[in-house]
C-alpha cells in the first residue's frame, strides 16, 4: 500500500510563488503517473499537473500552463509541483495522486481523470489572495 504525503501549502497573495511536494512511502510502482489534481469548494476535482517515471512525459492544465511546473526526483521517490504566479482562482485543496501503469501500454500520456487513480494523498490547501 503506497502512503503519499503532501507538504508546501498556505497563503500567498496573488502573483506569489509556491512549492508542492509529495512524498511516496513505497517505491513499489516501478512505473507510475504522479501528480497533483485540486478540488476548490463546489467544483469537481480537476488535474492540474501530471508526471510519468521517465520524469519527461508530463502534463499540464491548461489553465496552469506557463505558471505551473510539475517534476520529480525518482531516488527520493518525491514529486514537486512549482507554481507561480498564482491567481485566486487557484486557490483549491491540491491533492497528490500516483497510479502504475504498464511501460508497454504508455502511449506518452497519464490519465487525466481522477478516477483512475488509486492512491491519494490528505490534501494540502493552497490559498491565493487579491
Amino acid at each position: 500500500q503506497m502512503h503519499l504525503v503532501e507538504s508546501g501549502g498556505g497563503s500567498v497573495q496573488a502573483g506569489g510563488s509556491m512549492k508542492l511536494s509529495c512524498k511516496a512511502s513505497d517505491d513499489g510502482l516501478p512505473n507510475n503517473c504522479m501528480g497533483w489534481f485540486r478540488q476548490a469548494p463546489g467544483k469537481e476535482r480537476e488535474a492540474v499537473a501530471l508526471i510519468y517515471t521517465d520524469a519527461i512525459s508530463t502534463f499540464h492544465a491548461n489553465s496552469v500552463k506557463g505558471r505551473f511546473t510539475i517534476s520529480r526526483d525518482n531516488d527520493k521517490n518525491t514529486v514537486y509541483l512549482q507554481m507561480d504566479n498564482l491567481r485566486p482562482e487557484d486557490s483549491a485543496m491540491y491533492y497528490c495522486t500516483a497510479v502504475a501503469v504498464d511501460s508497454y501500454e504508455f502511449d506518452g500520456t497519464c490519465p487525466y481523470l481522477s478516477s483512475n487513480y488509486n492512491y491519494w494523498g490528505q490534501g494540502t490547501q493552497v490559498t491565493v489572495s487579491e
